[in-house]
């Protein structure tokens, strides 16, 4: 008597379907990666782990002569808060990224996190990725 079962159970399993979504997944960040940019003023940042991207936010930049730009325009530091307060707007909701140079001395970045402090902004130091 022959007691063998006909249906017999294949225990390999085919890789090639999960690597295929592997690959399309690191293309596709790959990609995405790439696009996001910042438009502003070309400083040295300083070295911090982490990454934060916001689409509704402004860019305080602050460079090693100690002179302030909102975005790309340069502004005088007595006229600084009044000219953020003007670029956010009505919408607190959008976000005050600190982008100050690697020399720049600690009381100027102080400066514009006391302004979005006083005026609850909410706001981001911008640093260079690892």
């Amino acid at each position: 008597m022959n007691f063998r079962g006909r249906n017999k159970v294949n225990p390999n399993f085919n890789m090639s379907s999960m690597t295929d979504i592997v690959f399309l997944l690191l293309i596709f960040f790959m990609l995405t990666s790439t696009l996001v940019t910042v438009s502003a003023i070309d400083v040295i940042l300083p070295k911090a782990g982490g990454k934060t991207e916001n689409q509704t936010s402004v860019a305080v930049t602050i460079k090693d002569n100690s002179s302030f730009y909102i975005d790309k325009d340069k502004v005088i530091e007595q006229n600084l808060e009044q000219k953020l307060l003007v670029k956010v707007g009505s919408d607190k909701q959008k976000t005050v990224v600190i982008r100050g140079d690697q020399n720049v001395p600690y009381k100027d970045v102080m400066k514009v996190i006391d302004i979005a402090n006083k005026n609850k902004l909410k706001m981001i130091l911008a640093v260079k990725g690892q």
